[in-house]
């Protein structure tokens, strides 16, 4: 590294270093003339902190510091070849010295533990776990290729053994996460994977990830705070919003893009939601509307069938004139008054005469019962005399369906009878039975 001209920011004591990496170095403190990196306190030889943290640099005594700038000054570094290097490698009758910006360049390890050992190229620890590195492999990190073996420089994953990575990368990665979110890049391991690093000398700050601490979610954690009706209401603008009130602001239930005031959206006090048009598409959803149905449209509503058949008036707008129209609207008429009814399954088909009371066994009056006369209607006086006088519009109705012959005067004459006395039926004793085989498909 280039030494800093005397009139820029002064240098490190220790290392000498005006401009250093901060992931490595940390921070720069000034104090009594005194000025040194963080780390290059913690890893100098002979150089001890001190309980209270107030007394001269972080608990580093001045006088203790000049002492060992005027030992680091009889050593040089092995790596650059200048003097001033204040770290010895801690492995014992090695006197290899160093700068602490030096290690890196000179494959040393300095160990960001409480112990805070170093380690020259010679006697560094290395990774135990055995990967084989396949060819063509690339850096997870930075997606460049990593070497063709385990090195100084190229690591590995010990749980998952398949995560390469440099080491230059692995260690921005931790500066950035923090001790709380650095983990492997691929299996997410932590426990073993964050000692691995630290044993290997990646050091891994104490602190919550840099996103959070530079509040790169803050735009998150903003509120919507306006308006955005087509035509705002309120005297204030749209930025204006009060906790109660026409003028409160209701967000969208769904999205909370968007919001409106009470008044501008024609809700009243009551109204808890609302939702936009982008959630909830126009003119539905939870979003309240400001049109109010005609009498037409309301009287219309209920007189449609509950259970989805055609209304009449659009059905006999699209019937053909004449007679057919007419049994058109008899037909409706009575599914509207019975909209529960089973239809026929027969589809217009001719059905078996019905047989009598008197001439019939028990099994033949079963299989004779329709769905429909099992299901007797509630209907006032009124109601049956309607019905009694359009019969003779289901006779011709039945007529037109069925085929000619005998056969269609038996159902012309059986439904004349029920016509007449529509509640015959349900004096059979078999009335049970038949209707759940009825129900059930057999009719």
């Amino acid at each position: 590294m280039e030494r800093a001209p005397a009139s820029t920011e002064q240098a490190c004591m220790l290392c000498r270093r005006a401009e250093a990496d901060p992931d490595i170095c940390g921070r720069k403190l000034e104090k009594e003339g005194l000025c040194a990196h963080v780390f290059c306190l913690f890893f100098a030889n002979e150089l001890y902190q001190q309980w209270l943290k107030e007394l001269g640099l972080m608990g580093f005594l001045p006088e203790d510091i000049r002492r060992t700038i005027q030992r680091a000054a009889r050593k040089d570094c092995f790596v650059c070849g200048e003097n001033g290097a204040a770290i010895t490698c801690h492995e014992t009758d090695c006197d290899r010295s160093f700068h602490l910006p030096c290690a890196v360049e000179g494959g040393c390890v300095t160990q960001f533990l409480p112990q805070y050992r170093s380690f020259c190229w010679e006697h560094r620890p290395e990774q135990a776990v055995e990967a084989a590195l396949e060819e063509n492999t690339t850096c997870l990190i930075c997606l460049d290729p990593v070497g063709d073996r385990k090195s100084y420089g190229t690591m590995v994953c010990p749980a998952c053994k398949h995560a390469w990575f440099h080491r230059g990368c692995i260690q921005g990665q931790a500066a950035r996460a923090g001790i709380s979110c650095f983990q492997c890049p691929l299996c997410r391991d932590k426990e073993e994977f964050v000692l691995e690093m630290l044993t290997v000398g990646i050091r891994i700050p104490f602190r919550l990830p840099s996103w959070e601490n530079s509040h790169g979610y803050a735009a998150l954690y903003e509120r919507h705070g306006r308006c955005d009706a087509s035509e705002c209401l309120c005297p204030g603008g749209r930025e204006q919003a009060e906790e109660e009130g026409p003028w409160q602001l209701l967000l969208c239930c769904s999205c909370a893009a968007e919001g409106t005031h009470r008044r501008c959206a024609y809700s009243g006090n009551s109204t808890a939601s609302w939702e936009c048009n982008s959630c909830a598409g126009l003119g539905t959803g939870k979003r309240q509307s400001t049109r109010i149905s005609s009498p037409s449209t309301a009287s219309q509503a209920p007189s449609g069938s509950s259970c989805g058949s055609p209304p009449l008036q659009d059905s006999l707008r699209s019937s053909p004139p004449g007679p057919e129209r007419v049994r058109e609207c008899s037909r409706l008429q009575r599914r509207a008054q019975t909209p529960y009814s089973r239809p026929s399954r027969h589809g217009g088909r001719s059905r078996a005469p019905a047989p009598s009371a008197e001439s019939s066994t028990p099994s033949q009056a079963v299989l004779g019962l329709s769905h429909s006369s099992l299901v007797p209607e509630t209907s006032s006086p009124s109601t049956s005399s309607h019905e009694a006088s359009g019969s003779s519009c289901a006779l011709d109705s039945g007529s037109c369906s069925s085929l000619p012959g005998p056969v269609r005067t038996r159902d012309r004459s059986r439904l004349r009878r029920r016509a007449q006395n529509p509640y015959s039926h349900l004096d059979s004793p078999m009335l049970d039975f038949a209707f759940l085989f009825s129900y059930s498909g057999g009719a």
